[in-house]
């Protein structure tokens, strides 16, 4: 058995006398903080340097994320390219004629080079010289089989479209420098390789019956969609999708119901086939792609920013996005075409 001992055995008692001159002042009581603590975490610094706490609610954290300004002249060029190029793929095609269609190639493959430089300007793969050489050398040879084999089919497009994703490929790992970041730049090789063999689908379109009008339908749907999409963006970008992304769902969802209005009062002026609820449906697809494509550009931009990446040429990050739409919509207007006509 322990001896027992009181609980106030060895301890001082209390006193409210000072202590000694120079000495510590005595515990009188529990310590008390003049800056009590706030339960819920530590505290982290707001924009500016004040401290905000892990409890101060989602008010506080909505306040450091400033939405990016939305530039509304920089909209309404993108806007007008994107007119501008749906024009031109048009017209291109309606001039064309069944033993006269170099000159439609000649405007897809201008096209082409624009996309190719476009996308490795404004993404910086490695081994850039290789991409845009293969990405041009492909543009030239799928051209040439799209308007110069027998039967108009896609076939022979995947394979070029393969051999060109392996041959940049090959050509990045071949140097040591750029083979650490083959697997990065993997996605942006397919899709410059693609993008130049999706747009060369239009070639094959405008050789089959009712291929004319269908591109006439398609890209007018999809170059109406990205203009009022990006005068929307300049007028009102509301409501913002993300905070770092300069645009707006008003402008996304206004630009589809456009496009697909403009195709189905074309449907109503064209020949058999066509109707207007046909029209509507294959404008429809092309109008929904061409500016879903152009967001996805836009987030990726903006991820990019935020990354800390470098801007490259200003040009080539502002028209990549009706680019991309395009070369997304080309080859929805073969398959809708193929569907529904």
């Amino acid at each position: 058995m322990f001896a027992s001992n009181s609980p106030e055995t060895g301890r001082e008692p209390w006193t409210d006398a000072p202590s000694a001159a120079g000495g510590p002042a005595p515990r009188t009581g529990p310590a008390t903080e003049t800056d009590e603590r706030r339960p819920g975490g530590p505290r982290r610094l707001r924009r500016g340097g004040t401290a905000r706490r892990a409890d101060d609610g989602p008010d506080a954290a909505e306040e450091e994320t400033e939405p990016v300004e939305v530039r509304r002249q920089l909209s309404l060029a993108i806007g007008g390219f994107a007119a501008l190029l749906g024009v031109g793929l048009v017209l291109g095609a309606q001039a064309s004629a069944p033993g006269h269609r170099v000159p439609f190639t000649i405007v897809v493959l201008t096209v082409q080079l624009l996309f190719v430089f476009a996308w490795t300007m404004a993404t910086r793969p490695p081994a850039l010289a290789v991409v845009i050489g293969v990405g041009a050398v492909a543009a030239l040879a799928v051209d040439t089989v799209a308007i110069r084999t027998a039967d108009a089919r896609l076939g022979p497009l995947l394979y070029i479209a393969f051999g060109g994703v392996l041959a940049a490929v090959l050509g990045q790992l071949v140097r040591r420098v750029d083979r650490v970041r083959v697997t990065d730049s993997l996605r942006t090789t397919a899709t410059v390789v693609l993008g130049v063999v999706a747009l060369a689908t239009l070639i094959v379109l405008n050789r089959i019956p009712a291929g004319t009008q269908a591109i006439a339908v398609c890209l007018s749907a999809a170059g109406v969609a990205l203009t009022v999409a990006r005068v929307a963006d300049a007028i009102a970008a509301w409501p913002r999708l993300a905070p770092q992304v300069p645009r707006g769902a008003l402008g996304v969802v206004g630009g589809a119901m456009a496009g697909t209005l403009v195709s189905a009062l074309l449907g109503g002026y064209l020949v058999t086939p066509f109707t207007p609820t046909r029209a509507a449906i294959i404008g429809l697809a092309a109008a929904v792609v061409a500016v879903l494509a152009d967001l996805a550009v836009s987030y990726a931009e903006a991820g990019r920013m935020m990354a800390g990446e470098q801007p490259s040429v200003w040009a080539a990050r502002y028209v990549q996005g009706p680019l991309g739409g395009f070369a997304l919509a080309a080859p929805v207007a073969y398959l809708m075409c193929r569907l529904v006509l």
